[in-house]
């Protein structure tokens, strides 16, 4: 029995462990309920359509590859770092009282060559102080590559999802054209300056949310869904093709030997919304969105 109470009270501290909610969670009920009968939330679905652009240009803030591929043979590894400034006019619904104003996501890269020019990758980040992880997939082909007098061109299709955002599903599917051309500076040493144009295609819908504080839990026995609930509600789903965000970005990366150092600077727009005139909650105007700026470093393996 001893044994049992400790398991227990092992299995208590774990459960607690898991419901604790960090600064940056997020809390996408905070928008409020779109449909409240008093119109009071008008803007509710505009607000999150605004904060799924954001937050999808927050999560895919990184290229950090030249248009160049690794070689049909060789493996690039790298411990990556990206430091996002996230703009005060749209909300990011997180536990933290004050909306943070940058946000830090470690990542860790791998990327693999391949015959013909073309480069498989993967990346896995974390979003400081929180739960949610973010995970990309992409491939990328060299158009032209490793002549003497021309750039190096690419085309790469990446996509990436947020995991661990309760009641939120988003993700961002993307098209990246690249221009860069390495320099060797003497013997197995060389810089590389490159830039491009992301493309960046956002999708979100979250889970019908429960905007009743009070309601107790044998209120809503027998009503999975939430679908007979009053109080209750999904916010208007972000379609991939009408939220487009753009990236511009640039970098430089050195090697040296198996040693490879990069740095990038990014800055990404997020076009408009429609949104409820303060005068007149029936008639909308477009409110533009400001554009989110990222500073992302790189260290790693190429071998």
């Amino acid at each position: 029995m001893r044994t049992f109470s400790r398991w227990l009270a092992l299995a208590a501290c774990v459960s607690g462990a898991t419901a604790y909610a960090d600064d940056n969670d997020l809390r996408i009920s905070d928008f409020g309920d779109p449909n409240a009968a008093d119109g009071s939330n008008a803007a509710a679905n505009a607000n999150f359509r605004a904060f799924a652009r954001v937050m999808g240009a927050a999560i895919t803030s990184a290229n950090l590859m030249p248009p160049e591929t690794t070689g049909h043979s060789a493996w690039a590894i790298n411990a990556e770092l990206s430091v996002v400034s996230l703009p005060d006019s749209v909300r990011i619904p997180t536990e933290n009282v004050d909306q943070p104003s940058t946000v830090l996501i470690p990542s860790f890269h791998v990327r693999k060559g391949l015959p013909f020019s073309l480069e498989l990758g993967g990346r896995v980040g974390w979003v400081e102080k929180s739960s949610q992880v973010v995970a990309t997939g992409e491939v990328k082909w060299a158009v032209n590559e490793g002549f003497t007098w021309l750039p190096d061109v690419s085309v790469r299709g990446h996509a990436t999802k947020l995991f661990g955002a309760r009641d939120l599903s988003l993700t961002v599917m993307g098209l990246d054209i690249g221009v860069g051309k390495q320099f060797p500076l003497g013997g197995m040493v060389t810089l590389t300056p490159y830039g491009g144009l992301d493309l960046g295609f956002v999708g979100a819908t979250t889970s019908r949310l429960d905007f009743d504080p009070t309601r107790d839990y044998e209120d809503s026995l027998g009503n999975d869904s939430r679908e007979a609930l009053d109080g209750t509600a999904n916010y208007a789903k972000v379609s991939f093709g009408d939220n487009v965000n753009q990236r511009i970005y640039g970098g430089v990366r050195f090697i040296g030997g198996v040693l490879q150092l990069g740095a990038e600077l990014s800055l990404t727009r997020t076009g408009s919304v429609e949104t409820p005139r303060a005068d007149n909650p029936n008639a909308l105007e477009d409110r533009g969105l400001p554009a989110v700026f990222a500073f992302s470093t790189t260290l790693g393996l190429d071998f």
